[in-house]
């Protein structure tokens, strides 16, 4: 009995002495570079090398040919690019959202900075699409009564920016005063029900869209525009993309 109480009171000793105080005193930092000077993992590397050559080889599929190089600096209220990425999701979003609600898509609106390159000249692949689309933005359809359009018409007004637009056609005077506004090729009804097509992250308030958010319904795809842009590229094998009248400035 002697020896385990001893034992007991070595360990109480223990834990007493071991509970101490004890505070950071100073952080040290070192800085490792990243570069080509790094030697890779042979056997790491003989892994991964089937993996990445099926997966470039994939993206690297041609898909359509574009007869141009296009910009989203092109144009100042519209582009060729940004009306051929509105249109794609029109085009390929609205037999989704049709087949679900018996609905057709009245508008699409998307973001000048969500264009994220050029479209090249050339092969159109995979990779094309996510240089384009490199998030992972997906489609959602919301609801708007025609006051909310106007409101719509209004952040564009303001923005004076090639925001791509599809379904939607408005005209500023010099002034960027608006002229007219109208959503296929009919004046805007306030109390008409529009089905507006945009991207998750713009309908969350992104790029100040708050407009967006006058409804509460909100209908998700699961369609994202990156996969969506891979589809279109497959559906169509010529890319003559083109700027047009949809948003203009009369002068």
């Amino acid at each position: 009995m002697t020896y385990k109480y001893f034992l007991f009171y070595a360990l109480v000793c223990i834990l007493i002495g071991c509970n101490k105080d004890i505070r950071l005193d100073k952080i040290k930092g070192e800085r490792l570079e990243i570069n080509d000077s790094l030697v890779g993992v042979q056997d790491i590397e003989d892994f991964i090398k089937p993996y990445r050559e099926h997966v470039n080889k994939d993206l690297d599929s041609v898909l359509a040919y574009s007869v141009e190089t296009y910009s989203k600096t092109d144009g100042e209220l519209n582009t060729a690019i940004g009306n051929f990425m509105a249109d794609a999701v029109l085009e390929m979003s609205n037999p989704v959202f049709k087949s679900r609600t018996g609905k057709n898509i009245d508008i699409v609106m998307l973001n000048h900075g969500g264009i994220r390159s050029i479209l090249s000249k050339g092969d159109v692949t995979a990779r094309t699409a996510y240089q384009l689309m490199p998030f992972d933005n997906s489609v959602v359809v919301t609801e708007l009564k025609g006051k909310s359009v106007k409101n719509l018409v209004k952040y564009l007004q303001q923005a004076k920016r090639a925001h791509p637009v599809s379904g939607v056609s408005i005209k500023l005077d010099k002034d960027y005063k608006l002229i007219e506004a109208k959503v296929n090729s009919e004046t805007i009804d306030d109390n008409k029900m529009y089905y507006v097509a945009t991207n998750d992250y713009l309908y969350n308030g992104g790029d100040n869209m708050s407009f967006f958010r006058d409804s509460d319904t909100l209908h998700v795809l699961d369609y994202r525009i990156r996969s969506l842009l891979i589809d279109y590229f497959t559906k169509h094998d010529t890319i003559n993309a083109a700027m047009d009248d949809r948003f203009i400035k009369i002068n």
